[in-house]
């Protein structure tokens, strides 16, 4: 184990205190201080009382006036501030422990997004480091990403906001070409077909097709107080990131999550996705969803389907899958959303599966 310096909490003890007590062992009044510094008797009290800092201009009036080292002086003055600066930090690390308390720390340590500790104050330190900020009250409780998110859950946005930096950090390390709309527009019957094959086949495909089009897609696993599906959010004008929890681990949820957030970004500007329930939020959202549910299932194809009661048994949902060229999993979660059937009947054409996490 190797050594380190910690710092303990001490009392700050401004340099005029020095000053004062050297003044009265000399019986130098702090007016006569001030005739012979040349400094006014308001701005040598404050010296004294800890209100004003003893410059480096001061500390050489007072080496000549007092025959001590401006060196002195100024180490007094550099001790006081570091003294102040580390008391503050000290009491801003003991708040932040409040807010990682939001945070399901040992859960994500267990995944290997962070070093493992019970040290409430060095957990701050971690969180600080995954989030590249100087205090975790900085971390935006604005997110940027537009979240699938399960509805009657008590969400923490700490938590959603590690989710998304995960997904981001792991982003980053997906090399991407330069986004291109009008290549990632012609891939979407590609990314359809994709649903026909199993999750160890189309997953590296579906990574390579997304990057070549500027889209870095990642599996963040699920954790808790998130409630996400997935999310989309822009690293920089070329790239974007589509990140996804499998979060249920059912075929039909990630397809349908996989193509909101391909909405999000061939139909909206590149800025960020508020969880906030504004109108604008919410019109963004069914947006995406419609464009989601068009790409995968027609909508007069989906009607037809609907009107002649096409998926009364197994067999019409399988044959009217294969004449539209998706798996069935992705026709029977549409029809269970609808409440045309319950999510109990076809649950065998519903897989769950586990893709390999990046």
């Amino acid at each position: 184990m190797g050594n380190k310096v910690e710092y303990k909490a001490a009392i700050a003890i401004p340099p005029g205190e020095t000053l004062k007590e050297y003044l009265d062992d000399i019986n130098m009044s702090q007016k006569e201080l001030a005739k012979r510094t040349g400094l006014t008797e308001k701005h040598i009290s404050e010296i004294i009382n800890g209100k004003a800092p003893i410059s480096q201009d001061t500390s050489i009036k007072l080496e000549y006036v007092l025959e001590i080292p401006a060196s002195f002086w100024n180490n007094l003055e550099l001790n006081y501030q570091e003294t102040k600066a580390r008391i503050k930090a000290e009491k801003d690390l003991e708040d932040e422990i409040e807010i990682a308390k939001e945070i399901p720390y040992a859960e994500i340590a267990r995944l290997g997004w962070l070093n493992k500790t019970s040290d409430a104050k060095e957990k701050v330190k971690n969180l600080r480091n995954l989030f590249s900020v100087a205090s975790l009250k900085q971390v935006p409780l604005t997110l940027s990403g537009a979240f699938r998110k399960s509805d009657g859950n008590n969400t923490s946005s700490y938590a959603l906001a590690v989710w998304l930096r995960k997904g981001e950090l792991n982003g980053e390390k997906i090399y991407t070409e330069k986004y291109n709309k009008n290549k990632l527009r012609k891939l979407i019957p590609d990314f359809r077909k994709l649903t026909l094959e199993n999750p160890k086949e189309f997953y590296p495909k579906m990574v390579q097709l997304c990057a070549s089009c500027g889209i870095a897609l990642v599996l963040v696993p699920h954790i808790s107080k998130t409630y996400a599906c997935g999310a989309t959010q822009w690293v920089n004008p070329n790239k974007a990131v589509v990140q996804l929890s499998v979060r249920g681990a059912r075929a039909d949820i990630f397809w349908f999550t996989f193509f909101h957030e391909i909405a999000h970004i061939l139909c909206h500007e590149k800025k960020a996705f508020h969880l906030q329930e504004q109108v604008s939020e919410i019109c963004i959202e069914d947006e995406a969803d419609n464009c989601a549910r068009e790409w995968l299932i027609p909508q007069d194809s989906y009607e037809q389907l609907v009107n002649s009661l096409g998926y009364s048994n197994k067999q019409s949902i399988i044959s009217f899958s294969k004449q539209i060229g998706v798996h069935p999993c992705i026709v029977v979660g549409r029809l269970a959303h609808d409440g045309k059937i319950t999510y109990g009947q076809y649950s065998d054409l519903r897989p769950s599966f586990t893709i390999k996490k990046n």
